[in-house]
């Protein structure tokens, strides 16, 4: 059945007949107003055809028309009668569209109107009208029923809202929807203002108008006008409400980034520290800014036109209008000094700079202008004329804090320099003394000896010292210095000091990360190469690397040539193959080979790279590592000599299980041989009758040959179990690995009074194991289980189940069990319960499934005896190295 979730709130919030069917009809889903209609409860309508509720006359041409509906893909509607629970017909006008939920098959959904109210508020031909008309305006239209329930959108409308092809709004079905049911296509955020716009047009019956967004079939939001209108009859009587939406989204956009941009226009040239304005191209103001306001003491409508006259100096007032009277003719800049009135009634000079705006056509639209204070500078020009040199030998030289000095001491100190000092700005630069005492004490007294061999040998100087700010703060600062003569005439030193703290820092952490680095790759035998490939030259070599292939760095760079021949001669044509490769395709390199050294040493390396590319795309450069692997590979090597160990151990623990079933095995294999010396006799009896009796003969050597079978599958069994060979994985049936053991041990459990009971599910899957491993595991634990019931008897039960994604096995017996405190040492080499256990067989068995990806474990069981457990991965799985 198809999700009905997603349409379970329309259902039953329908007030009208409401259920879901299949396209054969069956009911699947109904709301609460059909069971009351029908008089049947919901686990009756699921069962019933849906055309059972009509009135017999009316079935067949409702059954045709569905049909016609369901051929054609058209949402179906009829008028028919329903049988009432009071068997009263009534009569509905029924409707229904097809729904597919994801993958699901296709249902219908029905809802039957009450007819009356239909035809008194149907009209049919206006309906049809009205859809016909919506379609082909270009523009997203709708209507809606008088009580406000969203009925219809046009085809753009329902396109950019993503609805189904089957939706109902695309072809004006009335479901019974509630008058605001189309908040949910809109922003939550517009749902309260939509709801309270389209509520006043409801009440008051008026046209009405709002902005929204609405999500489109991309889940994105888009902004909309939408006009509402309401459709009358002549008598008055409303019969629709008609509306329009309109994508204002760009408008939308382009207004608020215009907004925006303005607002920040505005923000930034308040904040600029200086009195903007802007006039008309005939030199009418129309713009002032908030310093320029709060500086004069002006409003913006005072200053308006020719009102900034009334700013200006009396004595400057001619000059500077006709200065501004030219710039304004010519269109050139205007720049001019002049005395404006402060706030507080103070004229100051002031440097007006203007600058016309001009069209594509070179037609001035506007002029744009800058009022400075410069009343200080004015002032201090005189004093500005003396220190002008040092300022702008010291700017030229760095751009930094800025000094000068002679054989009194400092005698400028530039603002930037205070601060980098963490000093106050001051007019004063401190006298010596406080200077050094901001030295660093380990460079204190290196720079008074620089100080006075600086007066003396009257030379250019760069170092890098440190300093001790007021507040602790320790920092690196470059100073440069050079003598400054005039007339040939020594007068002092100008200089720089520039804070190099943070290179100072990155620099140390540079080297820092380089000796990490270096250490790293000592630690891991790695070294890092570069090699530029169209002269073959290195780029790169790291310490390391130079240690690994045994060059000495003194002696140069080797050349790709005598590094290839460090490269072993038989590993050498696969490794120069290797790197070809990677040079042709412009590919990663990845490869491990060997390498001789000049004293005979062979070391294994595993090296990779990845090309470096220009930007036309050609190879420039290899860069990679290489890891000296050498101990790794002698590990692998130690690894297989262990694995190797335990597949011997894991075969001796099989041949002496077997050595200890000699008995067993032996009843085993002598009874289909007894038997089939046995049906040999009675075959020669049979053919020595007269004349020979064939049947009975033929029959006796049939059993000759079961019996023989069965006792070569014993010993292929028991040779397989015996046979040591390397690990193999295969798909296996575990069960039929079970049913094998236990035909195995079946005499064994008879001599212990013991009987053998399984639960294999038919169904089990196949897994990727060695079949020789498992027989092993089985083996162990059915032999533990017997062992365990020799003196009482008793029940062994093997168990298998697919739980989980795993399959899981279990050896259950109701013998002594297994003390609590010993149920972990169990599993540990060499530790046993048993006076002539060997302690190895569930060591060995762990090993097995553990090596298979499973897990072993054993619990006591609820009344006599123990259970092993033990899991394996119902897929193939990979395995480990350590394998018994």
């Amino acid at each position: 059945m198809a999700d009905i979730t997603k349409i379970d709130t329309f259902i039953q919030s329908s007030p009208y007949p409401s259920w879901l069917a299949t396209t054969q009809g069956q009911c699947v889903y109904a709301n609460p107003a059909l069971e009351r209609l029908t008089g049947f409860n919901s686990d009756q309508i699921a069962q019933s055809d849906w055309r059972s509720f009509l009135l017999e006359e009316d079935r067949a041409v409702a059954s045709d028309s569905w049909q016609k509906s369901l051929h054609t893909g058209t949402p179906y509607r009829a008028q028919v009668r329903m049988r009432g629970s009071d068997d009263i017909p009534k009569c509905v006008e029924l409707i229904a569209f097809g729904h597919t939920a994801g993958d699901g098959p296709e249902l219908w959904l029905f809802t039957g109107l009450d007819a009356k109210n239909i035809a008194a508020q149907k009209r049919p031909d206006l309906e049809a009208q009205l859809q016909a008309t919506l379609n082909v305006i270009p523009a997203y239209t709708w209507y809606a029923l008088p009580s406000g329930a969203l009925t219809f959108v046009n085809k753009r409308h329902a396109d950019y809202l993503g609805l189904p092809k089957d939706h109902a709004l695309r072809f004006g079905v009335d479901v019974g929807a509630e008058w605001d049911s189309h908040l949910p296509l809109l922003h939550p955020d517009d749902h309260a203002e939509m709801r309270s716009a389209w509520s006043h047009s409801l009440r008051t019956g008026c046209a009405g108008e709002v902005t929204f967004r609405a999500r489109n079939a991309e889940g994105g939001y888009r902004w909309f006008l939408s006009r509402v209108e309401p459709l009358r009859a002549s008598d008055g009587t409303l019969l629709y409400w008609i509306g329009v939406t309109l994508d204002i989204d760009d408008a939308k956009r382009a207004e608020n980034a215009l907004r925006k941009s303005e607002k920040e226009l505005r923000d930034v040239i308040d904040t600029i520290p200086a009195m903007v304005w802007s006039t008309l191209p005939d030199g009418s103001n129309t713009y002032v800014n908030k310093r320029f306001v709060e500086y004069t003491g002006s409003s913006e409508d005072q200053v308006a036109g020719l009102g900034w006259q009334t700013l200006i100096h009396p004595d400057d007032l001619e000059r500077h209008a006709a200065e501004w009277t030219e710039a304004l003719a010519t269109g050139k800049p205007h720049e001019n000094e002049v005395r404006s009135r402060r706030s507080d009634g103070q004229y100051r000079w002031q440097l007006d700079r203007g600058l016309p705006l001009q069209d594509e056509d070179g037609n001035i639209v506007k002029w744009y202008g800058v009022t400075t204070d410069i009343e200080d500078r004015k002032r201090a020009d005189q004093a500005l004329q003396q220190s002008q040199l040092y300022l702008s030998e010291g700017q030229r030289l760095a751009h930094m804090g800025s000094w000068a000095f002679d054989a009194t001491g400092f005698t400028y100190w530039s603002s930037e320099l205070f601060r980098i000092y963490g000093l106050e700005p001051s007019g004063n630069p401190p006298p010596i003394e406080q200077y050094l005492a901001l030295v660093h004490p380990e460079d204190r007294g290196f720079m008074k000896q620089g100080i006075a061999k600086m007066l003396d040998d009257h030379l250019a100087f760069d170092f890098t010292k440190r300093i001790v700010r007021p507040d602790g703060e320790v920092r690196h600062v470059r100073c440069v210095g050079v003598p400054v003569t005039q007339g040939g005439i020594f007068q002092g030193f100008l200089g720089t000091v520039m804070d190099v703290t943070e290179q100072e820092q990155l620099t140390a952490e540079l080297r820092r990360s380089e000796s990490h680095l270096a250490e790293a790759q000592k630690l891991t035998h790695t070294g890092s190469w570069a090699w530029r490939l169209p002269d073959q030259n290195s780029v790169h070599l790291s310490e390391e690397w130079y240690r690994i292939y045994g060059f000495d760095p003194a002696e140069g760079a080797p050349t790709l040539e005598e590094y290839s021949e460090r490269v072993h001669p038989e590993d050498r044509l696969k490794w120069k193959g290797a790197v070809e490769r990677a040079t042709v395709e412009k590919a990663d390199y990845d490869h491990e080979f060997r390498i001789l050294l000049p004293n005979g040493m062979v070391k294994w390396i595993h090296a990779v790279g990845h090309p470096v590319l220009s930007d036309a795309g050609d190879l420039e450069q290899l860069v990679g590592s290489s890891t000296d692997i050498t101990e790794l590979k002698s590990a692998e090597q130690e690894r297989e000599k262990l694995r190797q160990l335990e597949a011997d151990l894991a075969h001796i623990n099989r041949v002496s299980t077997l050595g200890e079933m000699a008995a067993s095995l032996a009843h085993e294999i002598k009874q289909p041989i007894a038997a089939a010396i046995t049906s040999a006799n009675s075959c020669v009896e049979w053919l020595a009758h007269d004349p020979p009796i064939l049947d009975r003969a033929r029959a006796a050597a049939a059993r000759i040959d079961k019996y023989g079978n069965r006792a070569a599958e014993i010993i292929d069994r028991i040779r397989a179990f015996y046979k040591k060979s390397p690990s193999q994985r295969e798909p296996v049936d575990v069960n039929g690995v079970i049913d094998e053991m236990l035909s195995l041990l079946g005499s064994e459990a008879a001599r212990s009074s013991v009987v053998l009971h399984t639960e294999l599910p038919a169904e089990l899957p196949k897994i990727m194991a060695d079949r020789v491993q498992l027989q092993q595991v089985f083996m162990n634990l059915m032999l533990n289980a017997i062992e365990a019931m020799k003196d009482s008897g008793g029940d062994l039960t093997v168990k298998s189940e697919l739980q989980d994604g795993q399959l899981q096995f279990s050896v259950s017996d109701t013998g002594v069990g297994v003390p609590a405190e010993k149920r972990d040492q169990i599993f540990s080499a060499f530790f046993t319960t048993k006076p002539q256990g060997s302690g190895m067989g569930l060591a060995i068995s762990r090993s097995i499934v553990e090596s298979h990806g499973g897990r072993l474990w054993a619990t006591a069981n609820n009344g006599r005896g123990a259970t092993f457990h033990f899991t394996l991965p119902s897929e193939a799985a990979e395995p480990t190295d350590h394998v018994a």
